[in-house]
């Protein structure tokens, strides 16, 4: 289930509608078929996870509500920067399409598991917890490697990278530090197999989770329990003890 929320987690028709649809649609007794919003007969009382107000989901639009029961039934949970984002709406959907924009895109030499790399290592440096945790869970999921995530958090440098893997996260860092951008570093980089499309990649990720990582500073952003075990341990065990394979 834990992939399922990394592989899943945005389809991107249903971003489509998240960006395109304004904030004020919500229900309304004899409103057109555009505006309405989901309505829930309980709420759970919100958690301690920001500083802000959370609003419940019966309050809010009903785009944002499909993507987040969208992301909780495939994921298992509902990440907190989904709750804690939905304060304020329109930031809600710019965030989260420049996200996927950022992540699961298709094209380039990145792979997922290197973009989550990218963000753990600069978010370590900006002393984000919340990204740090949840970022280091998907790259967990994604790369297979349990305990490399925990090595970038303490040096990346003495952490078990390939060559490539370092030249990526030094260009990335140089960004996150905001050093000077000189011809060297994309040399650097192409020595690896990196082009410049592929260094624009790594630093708008490093760009877009210095402005995140500030929120979830801002914020008070608490990850959830659930991100700590992801990808360490099965899930599940068969019935004679042994591992069961996430689906």
């Amino acid at each position: 289930m834990a992939t399922k929320l990394v592989s899943k987690i945005f389809r991107p028709t249903l971003l489509t509608q998240l960006v395109s649809c304004r904030s004020s649609s919500v229900y309304r007794p004899g409103a057109g078929p555009v505006s309405w919003r989901r309505s829930y007969s309980s709420e759970t009382p919100p958690e301690n996870i920001s500083r802000f107000p959370v609003p419940n989901r019966k309050d809010l639009p009903y785009d944002m509500v499909e993507l987040m029961d969208e992301v909780e039934t495939k994921g298992g949970f509902l990440p907190n920067v989904f709750k804690v984002l939905s304060h304020r709406p329109a930031e809600f959907r710019a965030f989260f399409s420049y996200y996927n924009e950022l992540m699961n895109k298709e094209t380039g030499s990145l792979t997922k598991a290197d973009r989550e790399l990218i963000v753990v290592a600069t978010s370590i440096h900006n002393k984000c917890l919340y990204c740090v945790v949840s970022h280091s869970a998907l790259h967990r999921i994604y790369s297979k490697k349990p305990t490399l995530a925990d090595q970038v958090v303490v040096n990346y440098h003495n952490a078990d990278l390939t060559p490539r893997e370092l030249a990526m996260l030094d260009f990335a860092m140089a960004v996150c530090r905001s050093d000077t951008i000189t011809e060297q570093h994309f040399q650097d980089l192409e020595k690896h197999g990196f082009d410049r499309e592929d260094a624009w990649d790594i630093a708008a990720i490093a760009a877009f989770f210095a402005m995140s990582n500030r929120l979830a500073h801002l914020t008070d952003m608490r990850p959830n329990l659930d991100f700590y075990n992801m990808g360490r341990v099965p899930r599940n065990k068969s019935k004679d003890g042994g591992p069961v394979k996430s689906d």
